[in-house]
């Protein structure tokens, strides 16, 4: 059961979290409305989708990106208060364990954690949506492929290569498309100067085409001026604009990644970062509440000022560890996974080593 300390302790914590995250969305959007009014005016914004669709939209991603930095600065702040006050001193020694002390801490980063979770795999990738498409309409241009020579495997022993895609139109020059046995032998090969999506049919219609047919020891081959086919891809699975990720939420995006396997995509060590860092992050709620308690639970000159000092100093080097690890999985031989969980191990063994130091 929560006692009158748990409840003092977890509302303190809660309170001061959200209050920051509150007032850190009131001076973005203050900050973001100041840059692009002339752009929300010039394009003709209405204020109603300025509201909803922006802004209100913009609020969860914004938090969730805040969350853990602001998580530690108010388990230092408040907790610095209370040591300042000798309250943490008067705690303890009415027989209060530190680790009992912590409970009211780990609850309250654990809810922190789970709304983080909840955030980051569903309700942002939804939202975001409406974001994103305000910014199509009233902010930014329309995405434009600029990926040359694309291959992929759009089903097991299906190969396509096509050499210029323009994702505008939905056209795509010097097209080939291979089939192969499981033996690794070529069955067919189709070859096309140019492909043009057709919506009405959901199909494609090839240009100055050629259709190789090999069976065995015999082949044939057809060409002609025009034909329609029905492949089976899609004029969105030859482009893939990154923005696409934050529109999906964790099942789409798993099932998404499988997809880019298949294809045998470059990009699949970024898209498993965006899918573990979903994962991480909500952790690092409660390791940085753990060094963020051990560290400002004694009562130090410099008070609330050299904790908050400390803490920031902390925070960035977690921000460091975490952007260096993902740039050595993305160009590197690292593994995402643990790129991803790299700072959470280290900063969880420092939590432990702190946790261990402070003041019982």
């Amino acid at each position: 059961m929560l006692r009158i300390i748990d409840r003092y302790i977890i509302k303190k914590f809660l309170g001061t979290f959200f209050y920051a995250i509150s007032l850190l969305i009131i001076i973005v959007i203050v900050f973001d409305i100041s840059e692009k009014v002339d752009e929300f005016v010039e394009n003709s914004a209405p204020l109603q989708a300025i509201v909803f669709d922006y802004y209100i939209n913009f609020i969860p991603y914004f938090m969730n990106l805040f969350s853990y930095l602001f998580t530690f600065i108010s388990v230092i702040y408040f907790t610095s208060k209370m040591a300042g006050r000798t309250e943490i001193i008067a705690i303890l020694s009415s027989g209060v364990s530190f680790r009992r002390l912590l409970r009211p801490y780990i609850i309250s980063a654990l809810l922190i954690g789970t709304i983080s979770f909840y955030l980051a795999n569903f309700l942002i990738p939804y939202t975001n949506r409406g974001w994103r498409e305000f910014e199509k309409i009233y902010l930014k241009d329309a995405f434009i492929n600029r990926d040359r020579n694309i291959h992929m495997q759009t089903q097991p022993g299906v190969f396509m290569y096509v050499e210029s895609f323009n994702n505008l139109d939905n056209v795509g020059y010097k097209f080939s498309r291979e089939v192969f046995d499981e033996e690794g032998r070529m069955l067919s090969k189709i070859g096309a100067d140019k492909i043009k999506w057709n919506p009405d049919s959901s199909s494609w219609i090839m240009s100055s085409y050629y259709i190789r047919t090999i069976d065995d020891m015999k082949q044939s081959m057809v060409r002609g001026k025009t034909l329609d086919t029905a492949f089976q891809f899609r004029p969105e699975e030859l482009t893939v604009d990154v923005e696409d990720l934050k529109i999906m939420d964790y099942w789409q995006l798993r099932d998404f990644i499988d997809k880019e396997k298949l294809k045998g995509s470059s990009n699949v060590k970024f898209y498993d970062i965006e899918k573990y860092q979903r994962m991480a992050f909500p952790f690092s709620a409660i390791i940085l509440t753990l060094i963020g308690v051990s560290l400002s639970s004694r009562k130090v000159r410099g008070g609330i000022g050299m904790h908050l000092g400390l803490g920031i100093g902390i925070t960035f080097s977690y921000i460091l560890f975490m952007q260096v690890s993902n740039v050595f999985a993305t160009y590197g031989d690292l593994s995402p996974l643990l790129a991803v969980w790299i700072p959470n191990i280290i900063f969880g063994v420092l939590s432990i080593f702190m946790i261990r130091m402070a003041p019982k």
